[in-house]
C-alpha cells in the first residue's frame, strides 16, 4: 500500500535512529515501528501495592475518632516548639 505520512519532528528522529541501529531502510524502519506500536504486550500481572507504616503513638487525651483534632493538637505542639527554640 502506497501513502503520504506526515511525522513530527522528534518521531523523524527516532526513526532515524533506528534506521542507523538495525541498517535498515525508511521504508522497513517505519513498517516496524508502527507494527511494534500496534501489536499489543503481553499483559503483564500487576505488581502488589505495599504502603509502609508508621506508629503514630497513642494519645489518651484524644479520641482516635477525633483525627482533625490530633492533627491540630500536633501542629499546635510543634509550632509552639519552633517558637521556642528561637528565643
Amino acid at each position: 500500500m502506497r501513502t503520504t505520512v506526515t511525522l513530527d519532528p522528534d518521531v523523524e528522529v527516532l526513526l532515524r535512529k533506528l534506521m542507523r541501529q538495525r541498517g535498515l531502510s525508511f521504508k522497513a524502519a517505519l513498517n516496524q515501528a508502527v507494527r511494534q506500536g500496534l501489536v499489543k504486550a503481553p499483559a503483564r500481572e500487576p505488581r502488589r501495592y505495599r504502603l509502609k507504616t508508621f506508629r503514630m503513638g497513642y494519645r489518651p487525651e484524644i479520641g482516635i475518632d477525633k483525627a482533625l483534632s490530633l492533627a491540630s493538637a500536633l501542629e499546635d505542639e510543634e509550632i509552639t516548639r519552633k517558637l521556642s527554640v528561637r528565643k
